[in-house]
């Protein structure tokens, strides 16, 4: 598979790009082209028409890069886009000290964690660890978009 989409005779879907972004030691971010972080003091503006996005050719499921400058400050921030009655199946786990938190823009999200499932509708946000499998499941018949805010301590 990854020899495919080296070749670009295949796109990878969520859970696969996930899971060689974390087989590479580098974030998805790193692997749909995110630009680098700022130097210290430094102003860095990213437009909308320029945001490095990932699209899953078997779900429609988006992820928008949406820092300017990823990993300065030892954060990210993406927004999601979920169609109706899409998941994003199971995400490897990230290294130990990875956070995320999630507040839903539009629609329902369930998030699973942890050996828990939690619904968040419109306004609701969670943090968990992000150290174990997890995913993230719209199980309505509308789309839901939701901002997620990636800690990584060093």
């Amino acid at each position: 598979m990854l020899s495919k989409v080296e070749r670009g005779e295949k796109t990878p879907t969520i859970g696969v790009a996930s899971w060689i972004a974390h087989a590479l030691d580098a974030s998805l971010s790193d692997l749909i082209g995110a630009p680098a972080a700022a130097a210290s003091g430094v102003a860095v503006v990213m437009r909308k028409k320029d945001r490095p996005v990932f699209r899953d050719p078997e779900t429609g499921f988006e992820r928008h890069m949406v820092s300017a400058a990823p990993g300065a400050g030892g954060a990210e921030m993406v927004v999601h886009h979920l169609p109706a009655q899409v998941s994003t199946g199971l995400l490897p786990a990230y290294p130990p000290g990875t956070e995320k938190q999630v507040v839903v823009l539009e629609g329902a999200l369930t998030v699973a964690t942890g050996g828990i499932n939690e619904t968040l509708n419109t306004g609701d946000s969670l943090f968990f660890q992000a150290d174990a499998d997890h995913g993230f499941a719209n199980r309505t018949n509308a789309p839901c978009e939701y901002i997620m805010v990636i800690s990584r301590r060093t």
